[in-house]
């Protein structure tokens, strides 16, 4: 497993520079009072999202990480989270609305199964995955229809008690890289590779991969619940500084 990272809890809001990329790491099992307190700050348009969940747990994983997102821009920007307001490019990625000051933070949300990571940048595109390492999904046929050719091949080489491991690195990199372009669904996964081999250096090789970093990183809470994140920012002199959400 990628080595364990340290998560920060800091005292004040920490400053956010050019060259910084802030992930910050939040749970997403909020109390009934803390979830109602969260859905005070959502927008008309995301509470009526919340409501079409058709299951508890969806729609409290949405409430939680939908509302930490806006506290946590909230810090940044100086406002209240139930006063932040997006704007959405072509392809649904959301940005903030406002003066030019609030419009140069980027940012990205990712949550899966309990944990949500949230990717704070200045003046510079970001995207950042999160992923539950599930044995069970991480098949070949999963593989051959998403991932580059070399991409499989380096998979299959690993020895099968990495294989999972793998296969979630290689997902969460690629994930935060078609999420920092911001296409969206237009841009495949096997249209560009990374690099998978547990314990060695994150690379991107794409078209354009020369003007961007790539980072991983083990966004766990406990030993027996793994899972795999990846951040990819604008730039190749990004600094990744890691936060705990409080």
């Amino acid at each position: 497993m990628q080595s364990k990272t340290e998560w920060r809890s800091p005292d004040s809001q920490p400053a956010l520079s050019g060259q910084s990329v802030h992930i910050w790491r939040a749970p997403l099992s909020l109390d009934a009072g803390q979830l109602e307190k969260m859905v005070r700050t959502l927008s008309d348009e995301e509470r009526a999202r919340a409501k079409r969940f058709l299951f508890e747990r969806d729609r409290n994983s949405f409430v939680a990480s939908h509302g930490i997102l806006r506290e946590v821009l909230g810090r940044y920007s100086g406002r209240g989270p139930g006063e932040i307001e997006f704007t959405y490019g072509p392809y649904g990625k959301p940005e903030l609305a406002g003066d030019g000051s609030s419009r140069s933070f980027r940012f990205n949300l990712s949550h899966s199964d309990g944990v949500a990571l949230i990717a704070v940048a200045k003046e510079r595109a970001v995207g950042v995955d999160v992923e539950k390492i599930q044995p069970e999904r991480a098949g070949e046929e999963i593989a051959d229809r998403y991932f580059s050719r070399e991409e499989v091949d380096e998979l299959r080489a690993l020895p099968a008690e990495l294989r999972s491991e793998g296969f979630f690195l290689c997902w969460t990199r690629k994930e935060a890289y078609v999420k920092a372009l911001g296409e969206g669904l237009r841009f495949p996964l096997d249209s560009f590779q990374v690099s998978l081999s547990p314990g060695e250096p994150a690379q991107l090789f794409a078209e354009a991969g020369a003007g961007w970093s790539v980072e991983s990183f083990d966004p766990s809470f406990a030993a027996e619940a793994r899972y795999a994140g990846a951040v990819v920012a604008e730039g190749k002199d990004s600094i990744c500084e890691y936060f705990a959400w409080k």
